[in-house]
Parts: C-alpha cells; structure tokens; sequence
C-alpha cells in the first residue's frame, strides 16, 4: 500500500490489470461459479484437456458445435451420463445454444456425481462471438 501511495502513477496500472482480469475471469463467475466464458473454456481446454458435452438436439448440433464434443441431448443427459465415467478425472464444459440447457444439464449431471462441471456461459453463441472455431458434422 506505501508503494502505491508513494508511487501515484502505479495507480494506473493497477487500475488497469484489476478491470483486465475482470473482464477475462470475474464478469462471467461473478454469482455463479459454474459458468466459464469462452476464454476460461479455451484455458481448460488446453490445459486440462477439458471434455465438451454439447446438449442441444441433433440438427443443432450439426450445423456447427465446438470441435470434439461429445454429442448427449438434454432429453438423454440422465439416462447417458454414464457413458462420461471414462473421463471423469477430466474438467466438464458443457454447451448449448445459450446456455440455459446447458445449466440444466449442469445439474443433472452433478446430481449423478460429477464434480467438475462447468456451463458455458452464453453457450454456443457466446463461443462464436469471441471468434472461437466451430466443426460441422
């Protein structure tokens, strides 16, 4: 704190890396800690080798989802959930268009015993804006 009261012209740049990190970490956790943006989820992805559930409906899907997604709808997220065991030492990212499937997914899947579990905030659509690629297929 003395440092910075006697260095006023850091005030600056401690301004600047506060409102940085916020915008990369905190505006899409803040009140939910389930929800990752597209950044986090591109971190996770490359870090931790992150497993992508994308839980819309078939046609959605093809026309264009998140490369090496694993396909489960909603309506079957229940009755497949087993069908994730063989990752589960892995991070979760699920997706939909939005984000609202997703969420609800979200808990069904940590109802089952998944823990690592995270929702796309924004869904896919969020994924597209931030210029993010997509698979067809």
């Amino acid at each position: 704190m003395d440092f910075l009261i006697n260095n006023p012209q850091n005030l600056f740049w401690l301004a600047a890396a506060i409102v940085s990190g916020y915008m990369l970490f905190g505006r899409n956790v803040i009140g939910d800690p389930d929800s990752i943006s597209p950044q986090q989820a591109v971190m996770l992805l490359n870090r931790e080798n992150a497993v992508v559930v994308d839980v819309r409906e078939q046609a959605e899907f093809a026309a264009g989802h998140l490369p090496n997604a694993h396909h489960i709808p909603l309506k079957d997220i229940e009755s497949r959930s087993g069908e994730l065991k063989k990752f589960s030492k892995r991070p979760f990212i699920l997706v939909c268009q939005s984000g609202k499937r997703s969420r609800a997914a979200l808990a069904v899947l940590r109802k089952a015993g998944y823990e690592r579990i995270f929702n796309l905030s924004g869904g896919l659509a969020a994924w597209r804006e931030a210029g993010q690629p997509l698979a067809r297929g």
